[in-house]
């Protein structure tokens, strides 16, 4: 059998470098400046797109600085019960987001990277909203294809991109299936494989900015390596509770 998929992502991570770079640069520039004054990159996203966010969260190679924050968190860090987070529409709601920015508790400068394919659901547009409000640096990772040509599910008619500071667009198309099938059938989405591409730049990026800065980038260990716990427990000691851990 044939296989139309890998050409599909190779294109779209062509297209991400040929026409994204500059956005990615830019984050990095961001990022790291922000790191170097002991700031922390606050990382939230919903549904599928938890996905990019944990990939900049707590694994090997990545930042140690990095907070992952999750609609979830009203039920591991707050008081609300399982059963309260069950729906899936959820992340439609903006009425969650108040209550995860509380939780997550950032300090003022810490830049966040809010991902969201879509950039439409209530939850999303809520927490961008409040963090710039807050005066927060806003970094997004959408599909603005998709994102221009559906209305927002947030009272306010606002998206994703019209709160950041800066977008990266990862290119896939609307309803992020881009492979269609003789009958019609649509598979084969992108917007996940763009974004752990997208966000493993920014990481590089950021770790190259801080060692031209003269600074050793903190980085996580793996911990299935004989030294990583005992490495990354020294690196992350330096944060405290400002990083919490990805599975409580």
């Amino acid at each position: 059998m044939t296989y139309d998929y890998p050409g599909l992502a190779k294109t779209a991570i062509d297209r991400l470098l040929k026409d994204q770079l500059k956005s990615v640069d830019a984050a990095a520039d961001l990022v790291a400046a922000a790191l170097l004054d002991d700031g922390v990159l606050q990382a939230f996203g919903t549904g599928h797109a938890r996905l990019i966010v944990h990939e900049l969260a707590g694994r090997a190679g990545g930042l140690i600085p990095v907070n992952l924050v999750r609609l979830q968190d009203v039920v591991f860090f707050g008081d609300r019960s399982p059963a309260s987070i069950l729906d899936p529409t959820l992340e439609r709601d903006p009425g969650l987001a108040a209550e995860v920015l509380e939780l997550a508790a950032p300090r003022p400068g810490d830049p966040w990277l809010i991902a969201s394919n879509s950039g439409i659901n209530g939850s999303v547009v809520e927490l961008a909203r409040l963090v710039r409000e807050a005066g927060h640096p806003v970094i997004a990772v959408c599909s603005l294809a998709h994102s221009r040509t559906v209305p927002s599910r947030h009272p306010s008619g606002l998206r994703l991109p019209d709160l950041a500071d800066l977008v990266i667009d990862n290119g896939a198309p609307p309803g992020d299936a881009a492979l269609e099938l003789p009958d019609g059938t649509r598979v084969g989405a992108l917007s996940n494989l763009v974004g752990v591409v997208i966000v493993q730049l920014l990481t590089e990026g950021v770790a190259r900015r801080m060692l031209a800065a003269g600074v050793t980038p903190p980085v996580y260990r793996s911990m299935n390596l004989p030294d990583g716990d005992r490495a990354n427990a020294a690196r992350l000691a330096a944060y405290g509770s400002r990083i919490r851990p990805i599975e409580p």
